[in-house]
């Protein structure tokens, strides 16, 4: 690897793992920054903003600025993403109200929706071959340490400094970044692209992602009792219906559907829907699992999720350079198959379970009792195994079954529907783990009328009761909650099934790059060359 493949793919890493780790300690700050002084927000409708606001917008523009990447310059808009999610930091960092840090996570998102697909484009764009997939393995490795050793990282700070840390921290990562990006990374773009961007296409893609992202993330986070979540997804739903016909009828529309004609870029697209809807199902339950049905410290909750992300770092350089030599597809069709055994052990697991109380203030508690070897242990290590395999194969796939012209729309498509997706799939599950709940709960305590808004709300699912109840009902609202997280369990292996069901079906091949012939049917004109690096970095 060059000197400027190495600088690249550092800032490629720091770009995309700032975003995605942005997502998580924040809410380890909520609790906090829900104290800030507001005039026009409640704490809790603040504190909702403050993430549904960045998810949405984030969502929102990343297939505009997938286009805008391939437009005018991967490097370019990268380097501005950089620089605007670092002020926004800053920004954020420094609020003094709960209005003001709203409207800068709304600029972070904004901001981070030019990083994430520009990471995968230029890592496209620089590599080739088995180099590439080797690049994407260490990409998956490097974003997920971030996220494995970030977070607790990023908690120790918000507790023993303030929960401005959660955003200052990420200063001076981005600035190391952007100094890679102008010093080492060369400028590519697709050089035979039409300046004409479809602004009417971006507004209503924005529209359709939009609305759906920020309606089915404040719909759960408020439980569903929110007004203003179901017009955003009713709003989102109808320009999703309009987005495809306006495309067919747009000069030159924001996203050729004849990219979706690509039997590989289709199919990969589907699998990524159901994959990581799983892990959106399964990691978020197994979080309210552990620590508000089984009573494990956050301390030990973190600790549990070890296992799985070291396999995950471990695994992927490993894996994509495996994955460069036979082909992604055997990884696609085993790796979530593994990862639905480790969710079907999850599902085993009793209410007797015992609780794990880490805490680092005592490292005679880090040591975990036997039921966490036993119950949780084997899950965490079949999972990681799992998602190992995963990862840097569905990226090389992706990358590769489209045109490296369109590689940062390519990108952008894939990761808007994964952040789309996943919070639909966790609305629809919630509705049914809550009807388990809720039905496990009155066979449980006949005398309940768990259809009375009172009750549901003293007794929420997989939650403690609210209120002081008896040590029977206690215990039966612990199973039943236990019963609705099997179901939920079930449920996210079935759709890792079949994502791994959609991969064997249908990929048929394992393209490191599309041939020249399908690059020019894709694009639709003729071609000597889809994409050219046009410069370098200063």
């Amino acid at each position: 690897m060059t000197r400027t493949e190495r600088w690249t793919l550092l800032a490629a890493i720091l770009g995309s793992g700032i975003v995605f780790l942005d997502g998580t300690i924040v809410n380890l700050a909520l609790p906090s920054i829900g104290r800030l002084p507001s005039s026009f927000l409640g704490v809790l409708e603040g504190q909702a903003y403050v993430q549904s606001g960045y998810l949405a917008v984030l969502s929102a523009l990343l297939i505009l600025a997938g286009a805008l990447a391939d437009i005018y310059g991967r490097r370019k808009v990268f380097a501005i993403g950089l620089a605007g999610f670092g002020v926004s930091s800053l920004l954020c960092g420094i609020a003094p109200s709960l209005e003001l840090i709203v409207l800068f996570r709304i600029l972070q998102g904004a901001s981070g929706a030019l990083l994430v697909p520009g990471s995968l484009s230029i890592i496209t764009a620089t590599f080739d071959g088995a180099a590439r997939s080797r690049a994407f393995g260490t990409w998956a490795a490097s974003t997920s340490g971030l996220a494995l050793f970030g977070q607790p990282i990023g908690g120790l700070l918000v507790d023993s400094l303030s929960w401005r840390a959660a955003f200052l921290i990420n200063v001076p990562l981005l600035a190391l970044a952007l100094w890679a990006t102008l010093r080492h990374m060369r400028e590519s773009r697709d050089s035979d692209a039409d300046r004409h961007l479809d602004w009417l296409g971006a507004a209503v893609g924005a529209i359709a992602i939009g609305g759906l992202a920020f309606g089915a993330t404040r719909g759960q986070q408020l439980e569903w009792r929110d007004t203003l979540a179901w017009v955003a997804l009713g709003v989102g739903a109808v320009a999703l219906v309009i987005f495809p016909l306006l495309m067919l009828r747009r000069p030159h529309p924001l996203v050729p559907l004849e990219l979706f004609r690509n039997r590989e870029f289709a199919v990969i697209n589907l699998s990524t829907f159901l994959i990581y809807g799983a892990l959106y199902v399964g990691g978020f339950y197994q979080s309210v699992l552990l620590q508000a049905t089984l009573g494990y410290t956050a301390t030990a909750a973190s600790l549990s999720g070890f296992p799985t992300g070291l396999l995950l770092v471990v695994l992927s350089p490993r894996v994509g350079a495996l994955a460069g030599r036979l082909g992604p597809k055997p990884f696609l069709v085993a790796g979530p198959l593994i990862m639905a055994v480790g969710l079907l052990w999850w599902a085993r697991i009793p209410a007797t379970s015992e609780a794990w109380r880490a805490s680092l203030a005592d490292p005679s508690t880090l040591l975990p009792p036997l039921s966490v070897l036993i119950d949780v242990l084997p899950a965490l290590l079949i999972f990681g195994v799992g998602i190992g395999l995963v990862v840097a194969p569905l990226t090389t796939m992706l990358m590769g079954s489209i045109p490296t012209r369109h590689a940062g729309l390519g990108s952008a498509i894939n990761n808007a529907l994964s952040r789309v997706g996943s919070p639909l799939i966790g609305a629809v599950v919630f509705i049914i783990v809550s009807a388990t709940f809720y039905s496990a709960l009155s066979t449980h305590v006949p005398a309940l009328d768990t259809s009375n808004p009172v009750v549901r709300a003293q007794y929420p699912p997989l939650n403690p009761p609210n209120g002081d109840v008896s040590l029977d009902v206690a215990q039966a609202a612990k199973e039943a909650s236990v019963d609705a997280f099997r179901v939920a369990a079930i449920l996210a292996a079935v759709l890792l099934v079949s994502g791994s069901a959609a991969n064997m079906v249908g990929l048929r091949g394992t393209p490191a790059r599309p041939d020249r012939a399908r690059s020019e049917r894709l694009s639709g004109r003729r071609t000597k060359e889809t994409d050219r690096a046009v410069g370098r970095g200063p």
